[in-house]
């Protein structure tokens, strides 16, 4: 494995407690934690970057969603379809990861943010109750998952943005709610990434483990934060992840950042 300088260690130990936060909210952790891998680690080491993200967002994901259970009951039958859906999803997005350079998708992801802040910016959050829309059958449900799953991947950051506005536009949650629920489908996710990228041997474990820990440190003061503040703290800080997504792309387009 390659060699750390104990700054660049401490320095990808804070960019992961600060992805750790971001995500416990409203996604767009991999914004600050998948590129701090990439610069600490060689240029020749991008599987190795993705696979360890990986396992360090798996473990604040997982204190994220443990958090909000304990006020937030996630409903079982909405869940299983679209945690199937996002497993093999994400299997499947992460095989193509370690053979397609994923920059083949960044065009269609730029439109569907762009769409996406703009409906955000349209929703009404003074609803903290379930709207009890029909939801979609197991099928359709299990597809759309798989969509955003493969997407995690594929590619990865805003994943959660993604889930949460599923949830809120199709199934009447509230952003609080649907931050919640987000969090079991993004477990599944990363879970089916880090088979893929363990069995591969694109994982540094010890590495990630470290991560890992101040991760769920983030992860915890985020969601704890996120349930202090409800939903229309949520709605708004989902509407700067998607921006600083939106600006991360825009200038990858320009040529100012390739990361």
């Amino acid at each position: 494995m390659p060699d750390l300088t104990l700054w660049v260690f401490i320095a990808l130990l804070c960019a992961a407690f600060a992805a750790g936060w971001l995500d416990a909210i409203g996604g767009g952790g991999g914004l600050i934690q998948l590129p701090a891998l990439l610069i600490a680690l060689p240029a020749d080491a991008t599987a190795l970057a993705l696979g360890t993200n990986k396992v360090s967002s798996i473990v604040g994901t997982s204190a994220a969603a443990r958090n909000y259970s304990r006020t937030i009951k996630p409903n079982p039958q909405l869940l299983k379809p679209m945690l199937l859906g996002a497993f093999l999803g994400s299997f499947s997005g992460t095989l193509i990861a370690v053979t397609l350079h994923p920059e083949v998708f960044r065009p269609i992801i730029f439109g569907v943010l762009s769409v996406m802040w703009i409906v955000t910016l349209k929703i009404d959050v003074k609803r903290e109750q379930p709207q009890h829309k029909d939801h979609w059958g197991f099928g359709i449900s299990f597809l759309a998952c798989f969509g955003i799953g493969f997407y995690d991947g594929a590619i990865g950051p805003g994943t959660g943005i993604f889930l949460i506005l599923l949830l809120v536009l199709q199934y009447g949650l509230s952003f609080l709610q649907a931050s919640a629920s987000a969090k079991f489908i993004n477990i599944a996710t990363n879970a089916a990434s880090i088979v893929v990228f363990g069995v591969t041997g694109n994982v540094w474990w010890l590495l990630g483990g470290a991560m890992a820990l101040a991760n769920l440190l983030g992860g915890m003061v985020g969601s704890t934060l996120a349930i202090r503040k409800g939903s229309d703290f949520v709605r708004k800080f989902l509407l700067w992840a998607i921006g600083l997504i939106l600006l991360r792309f825009g200038l990858e387009f320009l040529g100012f950042f390739n990361l």
